[in-house]
């Protein structure tokens, strides 16, 4: 027991193990409840639906911030939120990518709840990796972090320029080279990634991949090409991993169920990039103003992100009032 002890308390990252055992068991059990019990067969999920799920997991990630404030401080809980906020409004930019990936590849609706869950196991593990980098480079060269404000400042300043640009899938050299180097079925399999046919040439059967395959290797690419900038973006607030890491897969856990509706209405949000942009030029700013003004306090960075966030679907949701949408759409 003593022993049992003593590990629960060892630290890890900063934080003692048990506080990293307890997220991890809730993401665990988040996890075992939408894959075992909410969605064991394969359907399409309506907005209505999606909705509701999305609101079970932002209540689930606001609670978890309610007891890191209280645990771990004020400072912590702001911290956090903040994070929260940031991830969860970039992942809305990535719902649209994923749209396209989907519709490009003709990926039925009744199968897109597989790829995406398959697509948040790998980012929890692709994130985890990312952050313990990052963490660890922080903590050795704190000048790094200059380097990841000027990154998210030229990000921000190249994400307003191009918010209108579509990405072009079929071009994506990712998406070439697996077409090239796999035997790829012309439509999907059911649910499967992989299945065993015939080779058209010799009849004897071999290996392919399906569409769906090359769905979820799209999904994680595009992850990590948006979390170069997130994960910059929660480290220019704050360089305690816990706070990193539980804020970034609070707010992706839920982007799976949140999907479904924002991919039926992800038109009435077009101005949000723009807001986004806005968002990472002041996180990036806010490294270089410690010099000049002071650390900026964490809620005026909570105040800040939120008021231009919330004007970016404001003025969207005003800009596009013409357009309605019907929850009963599957």
């Amino acid at each position: 027991m003593e022993t049992l002890i003593q590990f629960l308390h060892l630290p890890v990252l900063g934080k003692a193990a048990w506080i990293w055992l307890l997220f991890a068991g809730i993401v665990v059990t988040l996890l075992a409840l939408d894959l075992g019990v909410l969605h064991k067969d394969d359907r399409e999920i309506g907005v209505r639906e999606s909705l509701f799920l999305s609101a079970g997991y932002i209540s689930m990630a606001l609670l978890f911030g309610a007891w890191v404030w209280w645990f771990l401080g004020a400072q912590s809980g702001t911290e956090y939120f903040t994070g929260f906020l940031i991830e969860k409004s970039l992942s809305m930019d990535n719902v649209f990518v994923i749209a396209l990936i989907f519709s490009y590849l003709a990926i039925p609706r009744q199968y897109q709840h597989r790829v995406l869950f398959w697509g948040i196991m790998g980012v929890i593990v692709l994130r985890a990796i990312m952050i313990g980098v990052g963490a660890a480079l922080v903590s050795q060269f704190s000048w790094i972090l200059y380097l990841f404000g000027a990154f998210l400042v030229v990000t921000g300043i190249k994400m307003w320029l191009v918010a209108d640009h579509m990405p072009d899938i079929a071009n994506n050299p990712v998406l070439k080279f697996l077409r090239r180097h796999l035997r790829v079925t012309p439509e999907v399999r059911g649910n499967a990634f992989f299945v065993q046919e015939p080779d058209p040439a010799t009849g004897q059967p071999v290996r392919w991949a399906t569409p769906l395959f090359l769905a979820l290797c799209m999904v994680e690419l595009i992850d990590l090409v948006f979390a170069v900038d997130s994960v910059p973006a929660i480290f220019a607030i704050t360089d305690d991993p816990f706070i990193v890491y539980t804020s970034n897969i609070f707010a992706i856990l839920g982007l799976r169920a949140l999907y479904f509706a924002l991919a039926a209405m992800i038109h009435r949000f077009k101005y949000l990039k723009y807001a986004l942009a806005l968002v990472l030029v002041f996180i990036g700013s806010k490294i270089f103003l410690v010099g000049i003004i002071g650390k900026i306090p964490p809620v005026i960075s909570l105040s800040v992100t939120f008021g231009l966030i919330a004007g970016g679907v404001i003025v969207s949701l005003w800009k596009t009032r013409g357009e309605t949408l019907s929850l009963d759409k599957a």
